[in-house]
């Protein structure tokens, strides 16, 4: 019984990983946003940014990799237009929030 208790809980374990990785970092002047996947995602890119865009972050740099894996790479600075300074903990909820929105269109399909 206890075995099958395990078996659930690390497939429950598998789901949870199966959404990307996300890390963010704050630079001088922005964020270094880090996004991992060892799975391909088609369409995830687009979802990030405009998560970047929609917090009014500007990519400043930016490296992906979406052959068999995912993997972006930016450095993103805010718009200097309003006086709002946003937190690294701010710009990871938002990626986050876009990758889980963009998983649940992507189960749809």
């Amino acid at each position: 019984m206890e075995n099958n208790a395990q078996i659930t809980s690390s497939s429950d374990h598998d789901d949870f990983n199966a959404l990307p990785q996300v890390s963010v970092k704050t630079l001088d002047k922005g964020f270094m946003i880090n996004v991992l996947s060892e799975k391909s995602c088609p369409g995830l890119l687009v979802a990030v940014l405009e998560a970047f865009e929609d917090m009014g972050l500007n990519v400043l740099e930016a490296r992906v990799s979406c052959a068999d894996s995912f993997h972006l790479q930016a450095v993103g600075g805010e718009n200097v237009e309003g006086e709002s300074s946003m937190d690294a903990e701010a710009v990871k909820q938002a990626v986050m929030m876009s990758i889980k929105n963009w998983s649940e269109t992507t189960e749809n399909d």
